[in-house]
C-alpha cells in the first residue's frame, strides 16, 4: 500500500474509532448530567426564557456553594467515584466488589484493587479535609463543564439546522443567520460535535483522575497492604521451606542410616520416625496451603511452639545424631510469635546440622528470662569439608530474617572447630 493511502488509513482509523466505541458516549452523557443543577436552578432565577450570555454565567455560578456544601459529606466523594467508574471506565474493573466481611448494606469496594487499579478512581467516603476539598472542586467542575457542554450541543445541533435550510426560532446562544448555498456546509457543525463529545469525555476523565483519585493517605494504606502481603508470602514461603527441608533431610538421613546398619529393628524406627516426620510435614503443609488458597476456612493451626522442642529433638536423635538439649527459664510463657519463630529456627538449625555435618553431635542451649530468649546450636564441623560460608544458604538467611523481624539478631559461623548458630530474641 502507497504511503500516503496508509496514512491516509491510520488518520481516518484514529479518528473514528473513538466514535464506535461505547464509552466515549457515556462519558459524554456523564458529561451532561452534571448540566441538571444549573439548569434547574435557572429556571428559577433568572429564568431562561429568551436567556443571554450573562443569564447563562448566572445559571452556572449560584449553585456553586451547593454544590461545595454537598460535597462536605463524606458519601458525596464515594457516590461520584462510582459513578465515575461505571460511566468513565465501563467494565468489570469499575464494578463493586463485595467481600465476605461487610455488611448488608455496605458493600466492601476494592479501592486498591481491581477497580482504583484500573480506573484510577477512588470510591471510599471523605476521610480529610482534603478529600472534600478535591470532591467540591470536582462538583463544580463538573456542573460547569456539564452546562458549557449542553449549551454547545444544542448549538451545534441548531447551526446545523440552519445551514439545511431549517429555521430555529429559540436558539441557545444567540441567532444564526443562514448563507446562501450554505447546505454543503451543514456536516460541519455535527462533525465538530462528535470532535467536542470525544475531547469532552477525555478532559472529564483526566480531571476525574485528578480530583477523585487516590489521596495520599489512600496510597500508602495500599502500600502498607501490598507490603504486608508480601511479607505474609515471604513469611509462608520460609514456612514451607523450614518444615518441608527438615523433613526430607531426616527423612534421608534415617533411609541412609538405615541401609548402613542392616539391624531390622532400627530400620523399623527409623520408619517410624520418618512416618512420623512426614505426617507433621503434611500438616503443616496443608496448614499453608489453606493460607495460599485464601479460602475463609481458619487455618488447623497457628504452627508448633517451642514448647514442643521436645519432637524436634526427639526426631534428629532417631536419625542417629547424638542431640545434649538443655532448655531453661519459662518456654512455655513465650509469647505467641516469639515461641513460633523460635521454633523454626531451632529446626532450621538442626537441619542445617544434619544436612552438611551428618549425624554429629549437636548441642542445643535454650535459655528464657523476663526480657529475652536466647538460642544456641553448636556442632562439629564435618572433617575434609571447607567451612560454609557464615550468612549463605536460604536456610539461615531465613533465621536472620525471622529474628529480625521479632527485633532481634542472629548470627551463624564458626568458632573453635564448630559451626555455631546464635539467636537473641527480646521479649517485648
Amino acid at each position: 500500500m502507497p504511503a500516503p493511502l496508509s496514512l491516509l488509513q491510520t488518520l481516518v482509523q484514529t479518528l473514528v474509532r473513538p466514535l464506535v466505541r461505547a464509552v466515549t458516549y457515556t462519558r459524554w452523557l456523564h458529561l451532561l448530567i452534571g448540566a441538571i443543577v444549573p439548569l434547574a436552578g435557572g429556571l428559577i432565577y433568572p429564568g431562561l426564557s429568551d436567556p443571554g450570555v450573562v443569564d447563562w454565567l448566572i445559571a452556572a455560578a449560584l449553585p456553586v456553594p451547593l454544590v461545595a456544601a454537598a460535597a462536605l459529606l463524606p458519601s458525596a466523594r464515594r457516590a461520584e467515584g462510582l459513578q465515575a467508574r461505571l460511566m468513565l471506565f465501563p467494565g468489570k474493573h469499575a464494578r463493586v466488589r463485595a467481600t465476605g466481611e461487610a455488611g448488608a448494606g455496605e458493600a466492601g469496594v476494592g479501592e486498591a484493587g481491581v477497580g482504583e487499579a484500573a480506573t484510577g478512581i477512588s470510591a471510599t467516603p471523605s476521610a480529610s479535609w482534603t478529600d472534600r476539598g478535591r470532591t467540591a472542586l470536582w462538583l463544580v467542575f463538573r456542573m460547569g463543564a456539564g452546562l458549557a457542554a449542553w449549551l454547545l450541543t444544542i448549538w451545534l445541533l441548531q447551526v446545523t439546522l440552519v445551514l439545511s435550510g431549517v429555521s430555529v426560532e429559540e436558539p441557545v446562544l444567540g441567532s444564526v443567520t443562514p448563507l446562501a448555498g450554505a447546505a454543503p456546509l451543514a456536516p460541519l457543525p455535527f462533525l465538530a460535535l462528535l470532535a467536542l463529545v470525544v475531547a469532552g469525555g477525555r478532559l472529564d476523565t483526566r480531571v476525574a483522575r485528578r480530583l477523585l483519585g487516590p489521596s495520599v493517605r489512600e496510597r500508602m494504606a495500599a502500600l502498607e497492604d501490598r507490603t504486608e502481603r508480601l511479607l505474609e508470602r515471604n513469611r509462608i514461603a520460609r514456612e514451607l521451606h523450614d518444615s518441608l527441608g527438615h523433613a526430607l533431610t531426616l527423612a534421608v538421613v534415617q533411609a541412609g542410616a538405615a541401609r548402613a546398619a542392616g539391624d531390622p529393628e532400627f530400620t523399623d524406627r527409623a520408619l517410624a520416625t520418618i512416618e512420623e516426620t512426614g505426617r507433621a510435614a503434611l500438616e503443616d503443609l496443608e496448614r499453608v496451603l489453606l493460607l495460599l488458597r485464601e479460602t475463609g476456612r481458619r487455618p488447623p493451626g497457628a504452627g508448633p511452639g517451642l514448647d514442643e522442642a521436645a519432637r524436634l529433638l526427639d526426631s534428629a536423635r532417631s536419625s542417629g545424631a547424638v542431640v545434649e538439649a538443655v532448655i531453661t527459664g519459662p518456654v512455655e510463657e513465650l509469647p505467641g510469635p516469639v515461641s513460633r519463630e523460635a521454633y523454626r529456627m531451632l529446626q532450621e538449625a538442626l537441619t542445617n546440622a544434619l544436612r552438611h555435618a551428618g549425624p554429629v553431635p549437636v548441642a542445643v542451649q535454650v535459655a528464657a528470662d523476663d526480657s529475652r530468649l536466647s538460642l544456641l546450636v553448636t556442632n562439629p564441623l564435618p572433617e575434609g569439608r571447607p567451612p560454609a560460608v557464615p550468612g549463605s544458604g536460604s536456610g539461615l538467611r531465613g533465621i536472620r530474617e525471622r529474628a529480625a523481624l521479632l527485633g532481634g539478631e542472629a548470627k551463624a559461623g564458626t568458632a573453635n572447630d564448630t559451626w555455631q548458630v546464635t539467636v537473641t530474641l527480646p521479649l517485648r
